[in-house]
């Protein structure tokens, strides 16, 4: 019977029994498109469109694939707020035509709120929308805010193309293919999915599902739920899923490739399957800080000017914009400019009107853009009539207060309710110069966090303490030791616990530690300052670790941590929605590495606080280079700024031709990893 005579039984029945009026209503034009397995029509799939919100998903049309994979749904909807997808089940896979019926094919495609009139559904495009939609997904149905799900499926296309099922543009791009292993992951995820589907050996789909057990000892009984697995747990033991590999499509005899059905595919395992993905434009080299706004549009400051070689002695950066799917929404070169700002370092807030804070350590200001990117503060910036000095972090309080931090005068700067004209400050010492007399014993001031209890938590740069204080009354002073040096980046979980990075862990010797205070006391400027401690990093692989206080400022069992040793000069930490604590790492390589957080019931089984849920190295991969933050968005994506890429560059130490390979190239995006936070993050982090 045709296909498309199918679909209207369908709907005909469903009229017939009452279930067609919980249906949205429905609408031209028609839905074509085909199912494929290892490149070959899959017959007799039974294909059924879905619009995914944050309810239970809703069936809007099904059809059988004929004998060429073909298939039609005769009417669909756009439906408000809704992500439409397709999942083909069961079918006989004309690649091995005498398997007959394989019912452990199960093939997805999200094709998001605007689908095209023609569609593929094969193993690629299940990969793509899997680990996009990793932390939506449940067997076949998929559920979540709308907000969420747009995100997810606007990046389904960075990897496959919805109309062909081949590769999407961005895993192509200059940035991915060749220079990272993301492409030859994805390949060879989507030909061992492949293997089943076609069932290249008798017993193909059951290797396959005894591979992709995960630590929760779940055997999937499909393709789709395979693929989940995997993501889900996909530094668990990922040799098993490579070892498919050899086992479905040998190298014949006499020849030097695999009959593979995609290409490229892996001549190693990989530490982790992994999807990254690397995005640039828009101004952004050097990225510091990351913070995503209402839309879930990512907002960075960037060091320096595209082509520069101003190097550490100048940070003469601007502010960088991302949309959700990593393309560059600001001016190319330049960024968004303006507003006094000049060289941001690591401060970047969003306010709950989407409008961004952002600070200048060479303009020595702070700055605010609207969601624009047009500048909101004056040319000159905020510099409160010279006051302000080396700036670095900033924060929106949850009752619209703005808080910075002085790197270097030491001192916090404190906007009610975000009016520049009604600015305080505090901490100031008693003769003017930093570091002395400080009321608050802050030493480079580098990062804040505020907690549910209203209290201002501040690292300290130059020391191994953070100081606290009530925000209703910073007199009330009370400092506390990390067990770490040279504090970054801190971010709070929801029981009150406060994380704090700390870039050269236990290990700092006394004489770095004299030379750092006599270059502070002497008004040296922040390049200076961070030649020392990045000399002292680099020479100590594997040094960095990360505390963890509880909320009375006492550190919990084991802290600080670094397990597996895949800590190495730690710089920010921030939280997703499982009180799992993501740590970017500034030394070669990058990496990141995820812990295990104070609710161990979120982890993975007999983990305790502290454990490393990544793999030995870290979170690997994405053309990363030496990373600054780490930062979640509302589709648990996790983004990575790359900092530096060449250290002898930023000390003008490096050839001509190097000499603009200062600042780190680009954002790096994990997709699916983490459990979602909302946005903009204002306090602490929440939980969808």
């Amino acid at each position: 019977m045709h296909p498309a005579r199918n679909s209207h039984l369908l709907i005909l029945s469903l009229a017939a029994t009452g279930l067609l009026t919980a249906m949205p209503t429905l609408s031209a034009p028609i839905l074509d498109g085909q199912v494929l397995g290892g490149g070959a029509p899959i017959a007799n799939s039974t294909v059924t469109l879905w619009a995914a919100g944050d309810r239970a998903p809703k069936l809007l049309g099904q059809a059988r694939s004929g004998a060429d994979g073909r298939f039609t749904i005769p009417a669909h909807a756009t439906v408000a707020g809704s992500s439409l997808y397709l999942v083909a089940q069961g079918g006989e896979p004309t690649a091995n035509k005498s398997v007959g019926n394989n019912t452990a094919i199960a093939l997805m495609a999200v094709l998001g709120n605007k689908p095209p009139a023609r569609v593929t559904i094969n193993e690629m495009t299940t990969v793509a929308s899997v680990w996009t939609h990793n932390q939506f997904l449940d067997g076949s149905a998929l559920s979540g805010p709308p907000l969420s799900l747009g995100i997810a499926a606007g990046n389904v296309p960075n990897f496959v193309d919805p109309q062909t099922g081949g590769y999407g543009s961005m895993i192509q791009s200059d940035l991915n293919s060749s220079q990272t292993p993301t492409m030859a992951n994805f390949a060879t995820l989507s030909s061992v999915l492949a293997g089943c589907v076609s069932r290249i050996k008798a017993d193909a789909c059951e290797s396959l599902f005894a591979a992709a057990t995960g630590r929760d000892g779940k055997v999937p009984a499909n393709t789709l739920a395979a693929a989940h697995s995997i993501a889900r747990d996909a530094g668990y033991r990922p040799e098993r899923i490579f070892a498919l590999l050899d086992a479905f499509y040998p190298v014949p005899n006499g020849k030097k490739l695999r009959s593979i059905p995609y290409l490229p595919y892996l001549s190693v395992a990989p530490s982790a399957w992994i999807l990254p993905l690397k995005f640039a434009g828009g101004g952004y080299v050097g990225g510091a800080k990351v913070l995503f706004d209402s839309q879930g549009n990512a907002w960075s400051g960037a060091n320096f000017i595209v082509g520069s070689q101003g190097g550490d002695a100048l940070w003469d950066g601007n502010l960088a914009k991302f949309s959700p799917n990593g393309k560059p929404l600001s001016p190319m070169t330049t960024g968004f400019a303006g507003g006094g700002l000049l060289g941001p370092g690591f401060g970047t807030a969003i306010d709950a009107n989407d409008r961004v804070w952002i600070t200048s350590t060479s303009g020595k200001t702070v700055s605010l853009f609207d969601k624009s990117g047009k500048p909101l503060s004056p040319p000159e910036g905020y510099n409160f009539g010279g006051k302000l000095s080396t700036m670095q972090g900033i924060i929106v309080a949850p009752n619209g207060d703005v808080w910075a931090v002085d790197f270097g005068d030491d001192k916090v700067i404190y906007l009610p309710k975000g009016d520049p004209s009604k600015v305080q400050f505090f901490c100031q010492s008693t003769d003017g110069k930093p570091n002395k007399d400080s009321p608050c014993q802050l030493s480079g001031p580098f990062h804040m966090v505020i907690d549910q209890q209203d209290r201002i938590w501040i690292d300290n740069a130059i020391g191994d303490t953070v100081t606290r204080f009530p925000a209703s009354d910073p007199s009330k002073v009370e400092v506390f030791k990390t067990g770490g040096h040279s504090g970054k980046g801190m971010a709070v979980d929801s029981g009150g616990n406060v994380w704090v990075t700390n870039t050269l862990g236990s290990g700092m010797t006394l004489e770095t530690k004299l030379r750092l205070l006599a270059l502070k006391l002497t008004g040296a400027p922040l390049p200076a300052i961070d030649r020392e401690l990045l000399k002292d990093l680099l020479g100590h692989p594997g040094l960095g670790n990360v505390s963890l206080l509880r909320p009375d400022g006492t550190p919990v069992a084991g802290s600080p941590f670094n397990p597996t040793g895949s800590i190495w000069g730690a710089w920010a930490v921030s939280i997703d929605g499982n009180d799992h604590a993501w740590v970017s790492n500034f030394a070669p390589g990058g990496g990141i590495t995820q812990l295990c957080g104070a609710r161990t019931e979120t982890c993975p089984p007999g983990m305790k606080t502290g454990d490393a849920i990544s793999p030995s190295g870290g979170w690997k991969g994405g053309g990363m280079q030496m990373l600054v933050d780490v930062s979640i968005d509302p589709a648990g994506n996790v983004w990575v700024s790359n900092n530096w890429q060449d250290p002898a560059a930023c000390y003008a130490k490096s050839d001509e031709s190097h000499s603009t390979r200062c600042g780190g190239q680009g954002m790096t995006v994990f997709f699916g990893m983490a459990k979602p936070v909302r946005a903009p993050q204002i306090g602490p982090a929440r939980p969808l």
